[in-house]
């Protein structure tokens, strides 16, 4: 490493420390803010972001010009841009997260114990989050709402592809902030697009608490492996549409379709579709036309190519495959039992839904394909955390610890013991 790169090096270090100093003293402000305060920095944010709608947009095109020139895939310029739908979305999620209900010191499972003391658990928050994500702007605005709602303080590092957009956000943020009299530090968009950034940020144990990466796989598995401080995280979104022998034929094929192509690069997008053998015959080639007109490339097994000649072979590749783009997997299976076993091999734990109107049948796939969300009669893109009921969602978790699925207001806390007496002491 020469002069300058040690210079630059030893300045970001600063700089982040120095982050990481004002994000710990403002969650201990925010920690204790009432609700009253929260959610008005959230409405006054979502205000903001709706008065700026222009210069937001404007932002957002000097970002999709330098990603075009780039030679961004086109499912990374379908994430970063940012439309008057998609600002009124964040303004709108913003009003949702400020509409629900506080979980901060809410006690539960309160119980007397012998000695006569009571002892319960209370909601808090986690402290300091820092969130690594690409492409999305609007991960800036949920991310913000959400870890303020749950009286944290945040540490946010987006893309370098979305830095104009994340920027004239960030100023929405801080106006909120103020109008609400919370410190401008409960929410921190770092200005650097260098990647020394993110080495600091994921190492900081001692001002951050959690980090949530959000993007694909070779990001989360740098800050899985560099980490000091627990990750909440997914690495692939390999979802699977399981059709029953028991199905509707009609909700079948419409829950097959929207799941693939409503949306091509999002983390539940279906990826693979598995089909029960008696099915087959009679909606594979309705299925395969369908794709066909909506310009899906279709990779299947040897029963599926029986069923649609000309289409590729499926690998073994394939299976495991997230495309984020309009390809789809296809296998005939013989039951459910077989369907399960696959999931279970070539799946990452995100989401998995089954079509079937047989009850028993359903509640079986619920309790035993092991995802994040699991769903009965549904697309799989509606593993999301507004779909939910949760405002907006600051990531998709498939681990097992702490949050799993969409993490909401609630994801981002955690619990304490609380224990009430009236004197008592041990004897």
């Amino acid at each position: 490493m020469n002069n300058t790169q040690t210079e630059t090096a030893t300045a970001i270090g600063q700089y982040m420390t120095n982050v990481g100093q004002r994000a710990r003293a403002a969650s201990r402000i925010i920690g204790r803010a009432d609700t009253r305060a929260k959610d008005a920095a959230l409405l006054a944010i979502a205000a903001a972001l709706e008065t700026a709608e222009e210069r937001l947009i404007a932002a957002n095109r000097l970002d999709m010009d330098a990603g075009r020139a780039a030679g961004l895939e086109p499912a990374l310029l379908d994430r970063l841009e940012l439309t008057v739908k998609g600002v009124k979305a964040m303004a709108q999620g913003l009003r949702e997260v400020a509409a629900q209900t506080d979980p901060i010191g809410e006690i539960t499972d309160l119980k007397y114990r012998p000695s006569g003391i009571q002892v319960g658990r209370m909601r808090v928050p986690l402290g300091v989050i820092g969130i690594i994500y690409e492409s999305r702007p609007n991960v800036t605005a949920d991310a913000a709402a959400l870890c303020l709602k749950a009286g944290n303080a945040a540490i946010l590092r987006g893309g370098s592809e979305a830095l104009h957009s994340n920027q004239a956000i960030a100023a929405c943020i801080q106006q909120g902030l103020a109008a609400a009299g919370l410190p401008a530090d409960t929410v921190q968009v770092i200005e650097t697009t260098d990647r020394a950034a993110v080495g600091e940020l994921v190492r900081m144990a001692e001002y951050v608490d959690v980090l949530v990466p959000r993007g694909g796989k070779s990001l989360i598995e740098r800050i899985s492996r560099e980490a000091r401080v627990p990750v909440i995280k997914h690495l692939d979104g390999v979802c699977h549409v399981y059709i029953d022998e028991f199905a509707d034929p009609e909700k079948a094929i419409k829950i097959a379709y929207n799941a693939k192509t409503q949306r091509y690069g999002t983390c539940n997008t279906m990826e693979t579709l598995l089909i029960q053998e008696r099915m087959a015959a009679g909606l594979l080639p309705v299925l395969g036309a369908m794709y066909a007109e909506a310009g899906v490339e279709l990779r299947g097994c040897s029963q599926t190519r029986d069923l649609l000649p000309g289409i590729k072979a499926a690998t073994e590749d394939d299976w495991y495959a997230e495309y984020l783009a309009p390809i789809l997997a296809v296998r005939v299976v013989k039951d459910m039992d077989e369907a399960m076993q696959h999931i279970a091999t070539y799946g990452s734990a995100h989401t998995d839904a089954i079509v079937t109107e047989d009850y028993s049948r359903a509640r079986r796939f619920l309790r035993e394909v092991d995802s994040s969300s699991v769903m009965v009669n549904a697309s799989t893109r509606f593993a999301d955390g507004g779909e939910y009921g949760l405002g907006a969602e600051i990531g998709i978790s498939t681990d097992k610890l702490h949050a799993r699925g969409p993490v909401g207001v609630e994801g981002l806390t955690t619990l304490k013991f609380v224990v009430l007496g009236d004197g008592q002491i041990r004897q």
